[in-house]
């Protein structure tokens, strides 16, 4: 089972001054959060000739407050973790954004159709955990947007990105904001991959007046090529031509190693059928 640092602490408590500096000065982790607010700035089609107001959502050190500032966009920045806050403000961050300390799952107090966009990188998944007897998670999530949805332009958007743990919180966050009136979904890029996988939620208050379209997934070479061969293979089909048992084995061996998964090599024994047992 995969880790999951929201089991073992509220989020103000697990990043602590240690974890947040940690956080804040690991080269990968850095890499993939501004990775992955570039995507999420890309889905919300805003004009490169403007200057945009955003809100980041779960803000952290500031990393993706960095890249919002870099393409020319005011920002403000909400996260829980005083440390984490901490180290924006020492990264200087508090000179290109403003940063507020709360707890999004609780009522926010922006005025009305403030900002042109929303993004959130890595924060949603801790609304899904109770921490508190009194704590409801799926009243946290409509809580959360309902007032994103106050506070969101006409024509802006919301691009989440997060975790999920299982089925059941996707469904949860899905249903969460249907019920609040957004419009949109969900965007998985690189779904056949374990590692790359990411989930994006990308919505948009169900009032705009402009036509609206998701973004498209993103896929990597492999995907695409094996797509293709998928598509050769049903053609083949359809011409009459089968594969035996021991091609449809080694086919879908070379699969799995292009995925990077441990398999076993290819032998004369490799699609024969076993013996019966007596």
């Amino acid at each position: 089972m995969s880790y999951r640092p929201e089991h073992s602490a509220p989020p103000e408590i697990y990043y602590g001054d240690e974890e947040a500096r940690r956080y804040t000065t690991n080269t990968h982790i850095r890499t993939i959060q501004v990775e992955m607010c570039e995507r999420a700035l890309e889905m919300l089609l805003l004009s490169k000739d403007e200057t945009n107001f955003i809100l980041d959502i779960g803000c952290g050190s500031g990393i993706s407050g960095n890249v919002l500032a870099d393409n020319n966009n005011f920002w403000v920045g909400v996260d829980i973790s005083q440390s984490m806050l901490n180290e924006a403000l020492v990264n200087g961050c508090n000179s290109e954004g403003d940063l507020i300390l709360c707890d999004i799952g609780n009522k926010m107090g922006f005025r009305n159709h403030t900002f042109d966009g929303a993004i959130s990188i890595s924060a949603l998944q801790w609304l899904c955990v109770a921490n508190k007897s009194s704590e409801d998670p799926f009243k946290r999530l409509l809580t959360f947007f309902k007032w994103l949805y106050m506070c969101l332009n006409f024509n802006a958007r919301a691009a989440i990105q997060f975790y999920p743990e299982n089925e059941h919180q996707l469904e949860m966050i899905l249903s969460a904001a249907s019920k609040c009136s957004f419009g949109g979904g969900l965007v998985v890029d690189f779904p056949n991959s374990t590692k790359a996988k990411k989930y994006y939620l990308c919505i948009w208050p169900g009032v705009t007046g402009l036509p609206q379209h998701l973004p498209q997934a993103l896929v990597d070479e492999e995907e695409e090529e094996e797509h293709v061969s998928v598509l050769k293979d049903a053609r083949r089909k359809k011409k009459g031509k089968k594969m035996s048992v021991r091609e449809r084995i080694i086919h879908k061996k070379e699969q799995q190693r292009r995925r990077g998964i441990e398999t076993r090599p290819d032998t004369r024994y490799t699609g024969r059928r076993r013996p019966t047992r007596f």
